[in-house]
């Protein structure tokens, strides 16, 4: 595992960004190290190591935004449950984490729904901007929400709204308006 960690931190310095690096630490993002490595690349570099929930958890672990990313990306959705959902939901660090997961991850999660719809309840701004997200996505590919789960969910939404941050009163739109087209 640690020659599986080693190999992709060399990924990751190879394709580093310095400039993009750089402007990411004087906004502020909250991690001991930062590649400034793009998306696109991170999604090839993922596909050069195995889905493994082990590695993504040790991934997680580490304070660098590539990594993090990365677990993402390399978490096999099976072994993605409620109890890692919430412990990775209560140390999400950024807005970005939050809209990986939702787009990469969870749409891919059997209990994505629930999983989300209880992050939604809880209010925490990270954990409901990426639920909000995550049911977006899952009706976009065709999911369905019952009748009561979108009454809670409008209910939720609405009551976070008024504090809501940027990223929060964003995604709250976004799964409005895919709300509103089923």
């Amino acid at each position: 595992m640690t020659t599986m960690i080693n190999d992709i931190k060399k990924e990751l310095r190879a394709s580093m960004n310095g400039i993009l690096s750089a402007r990411m630490r004087e906004a502020g993002m909250p991690f001991h190290l930062i590649f400034g490595t793009e998306l696109p690349r991170l999604r090839s570099i993922a596909d050069e190591f195995p889905r493994d929930a082990d590695l993504a958890e040790q991934l997680w672990q580490q304070n660098i935004r590539e990594t993090r990313l990365l677990a993402i990306m390399l978490m096999p959705p099976e072994d993605f449950s409620a109890e890692t959902a919430n412990r990775w939901a209560e140390t999400m660090k950024t807005a970005e984490e939050a809209q990986v997961l939702a787009m990469m991850l969870m749409p891919e999660v059997r209990e994505a729904k629930a999983i989300s719809l209880s992050w939604l309840a809880e209010g925490k701004p990270l954990p409901a901007t990426c639920a909000c997200l995550s049911l977006r996505h899952l009706l976009v590919r065709g999911s369905e929400l019952t009748a009561k789960e979108s009454n809670d969910a409008a209910e939720y939404m609405a009551r976070l709204l008024p504090s809501a941050n940027l990223h929060l009163r964003k995604a709250i739109q976004t799964l409005k308006d895919a709300l509103n087209r089923k």
